[in-house]
């Protein structure tokens, strides 16, 4: 797959650095203004895109915070930031990049980002997931302009952000899988184009797991190249199924947990990977359960899946938390999570289907024992 090529037919500038830098992002902003978004986490790489930015007159803002959160304050300090400027460039990942484009979409100026790590799938998504009165909230944003990819930067990025990043890809199993299962039982759209162009990148990702377990070779770039077309397939869809399942919004309920009692939350990645092997369970047990209409169409999806203790071995190798009481989450948090979690988006899932048919009773007390 290449990258490049496919991202401009989004009107997306993917471009990896070289020598000089990224001359075609530096032609793009030429004689602009330029506000440089970064966190005290990510000040540090800022020169790495912009010392080739000669041409442009630069404004630098660092939020004071190492980790903040993608929130209505955090998005209006980029907009009155970015106010007198012409171009908003995020220095980060996650956080930084969704507030980026969250601010320029509102603001009508375009933005991009220098992604310090391949830690999440939301570099090239249209939409930006925000904190809302203690809530996620999905909201319209914009598609970057331009994802600025260093090689040196993304192999050397913490091991765990690299497997959060795994943990969003592997989640593609399941979220592709409850998107096919809901076209069983509930007739919604099944959309071939965005999920063949997402089975093809997590395959290619998959196969470079080795190299980024070993941290060697193009297993970074492998993977970053994935969380694009992740992006990529949503805009196809045009909703976020191709990239997000029930184990998304387990993520997003403990996410919300964590707000409310104060708590650091962990990297999206790290609770996608624990959601993504509980719906991995989920469906390799589903044999076991009480029969239901369509049940023999849903084996047959739930046969092609990987198993639970196969994403539990990938993640951990990269030192990413197995449990979930390796988040600090309390256990009847969890618990609740199970039986609540689907209710967070109109959207049939694994968690819907146990949920809404009384198989969690059971279901929930054998994942407390093997995942708590």
């Amino acid at each position: 797959m290449e990258i490049e090529r496919l991202s401009r037919s989004f009107g997306v500038n993917a471009e990896r650095r070289k020598e000089g830098g990224f001359p075609d992002f530096y032609a793009s902003v030429a004689g602009k203004r330029v506000l440089v978004l970064a966190d005290e986490n990510t000040a540090a790489f800022s020169r790495r895109v912009t010392d080739g930015m000669a041409g442009c007159e630069l404004k630098y803002y660092t939020y004071p915070e190492r980790e903040p959160v993608a929130d209505e304050i955090t998005v209006a300090r980029a907009m009155k930031e970015g106010a007198d400027c012409d171009y908003l460039l995020a220095v980060g990942s996650g956080t930084l990049n969704d507030v980026a484009k969250c601010a320029g979409f509102r603001l009508g100026k375009p933005s991009g980002v220098f992604a310090t790590a391949p830690s999440m799938d939301g570099y090239a998504s249209g939409v930006t997931p925000l904190i809302e009165n203690g809530f996620k909230i999905t909201r319209p944003a914009q598609t970057a302009s331009d994802v600025l990819m260093d090689a040196e930067v993304l192999r050397a990025a913490p091991r765990i952000m690299i497997g959060a990043g795994v943990g969003d890809i592997l989640a593609k199993h399941c979220c592709l899988t409850d998107w096919r299962v809901s076209s069983y039982l509930t007739g919604e759209p099944y959309g071939n184009e965005a999920a063949g162009l997402m089975y093809e990148a997590l395959h290619a990702c998959e196969a470079c797991l080795p190299e980024l377990i070993a941290g060697r070779g193009e297993g970074a770039d492998r993977l970053m190249d994935a969380l694009l077309v992740s992006g990529y397939a949503m805009v196809i869809a045009g909703n976020s199924r191709p990239a997000s399942g029930a184990e998304h919004h387990m993520s997003h309920f403990l996410e919300m947990d964590f707000l409310r009692r104060g708590k650091p939350i962990p990297l999206h990645g790290v609770k996608v990977g624990l959601g993504t092997m509980v719906s991995l369970y989920l469906y390799c047990t589903l044999r076991d359960r009480p029969d239901f209409e369509g049940k023999e169409l849903v084996l047959k999806e739930a046969e092609k899946l990987p198993s639970p203790e196969r994403v539990r071995e990938t993640l951990g190798a990269f030192g990413c938390p197995v449990r979930f009481s390796e988040l600090d989450v309390p256990a009847d948090t969890v618990r609740r999570m199970l039986f609540e979690a689907y209710k967070i988006r109109d959207r049939f899932t694994v968690l819907t289907l146990y949920c809404t048919r009384g198989f969690m009773d059971k279901a929930a007390d054998e994942i407390m024992e093997r995942f708590y």
